[in-house]
């Protein structure tokens, strides 16, 4: 008998993998206007930015704007929701890796940062209008707390593999995550190659949890 928690997951999974299947169906016109509007809300914020304003940037009336897209808010959704799915795609991967469990964490670090540092804008958006959300607000809230539920698994199985001590699972999860998510805002495009950013931030986070014992 599946328990409502398993249950809630597989929902949440059905879900963000048919948002992926619509998103990658996005036609011309629509992928134009998501490319536009990530810049415009990075420059002015989702609030402050308007369908007025990203029609201007087209160079379309607004009212074109509606036959392509339902709302603003929906183009958020787009946003959101495929950012999420790459997370969700890149964790499984590790997941399912047959490796030591030193090299399992660095794998993750590493591909958590690889969505972020290929898709800057877009994770700058993520983390910070996520809250803008209305109808779909509470799917992505439970979408978020199921991946973070996922990564501190996957790190207390890798903590208790390795006999590590491990305080606070859900600190460290956070700690984790929140230093991923964000590391868009360290480094200035074309300044350090994707390859040297990673390095850094892995090494540091590792250093930071393992101190001498981090994995080379």
């Amino acid at each position: 008998m599946k328990t409502k928690s398993s249950v809630e997951k597989q929902n949440i999974t059905i879900k963000i993998i048919t948002f992926a299947i619509y998103q990658m169906e996005l036609k011309e016109k629509q992928k134009k206007i998501l490319d536009v509007a990530v810049e415009l809300f990075k420059e002015k914020g989702y609030m402050g930015s308007s369908v007025r304003d990203l029609a201007t940037k087209l160079n379309i009336k607004a009212a074109s704007l509606y036959a392509h897209i339902r709302s603003k808010e929906e183009i958020l959704e787009w946003i959101c929701f495929g950012i999420a799915q790459e997370f969700f795609d890149e964790l499984q991967e590790v997941k399912n890796t047959s490796i030591p469990p030193k090299a399992k964490l660095n794998l993750f670090i590493e591909k958590h940062l690889s969505v972020v540092l290929k898709n800057r804008d877009v994770t700058h958006i993520y983390s910070n209008e996520w809250k803008h959300l209305e109808e779909r607000l509470p799917e992505f809230i439970a979408l978020r707390k199921n991946y973070q539920q996922e990564v501190e698994e996957l790190i207390s199985e890798i903590y208790q593999a390795e006999n590590w001590e491990l305080r606070s699972s859900a600190f460290t999860t956070r700690f984790i995550l929140h230093t991923l998510n964000n590391s868009y805002f360290w480094f200035k495009r074309n300044t350090e190659s994707t390859t040297e950013i990673t390095d850094e931030i892995r090494d540091k986070i590792l250093y930071g949890l393992l101190g001498r014992n981090s994995p080379n």
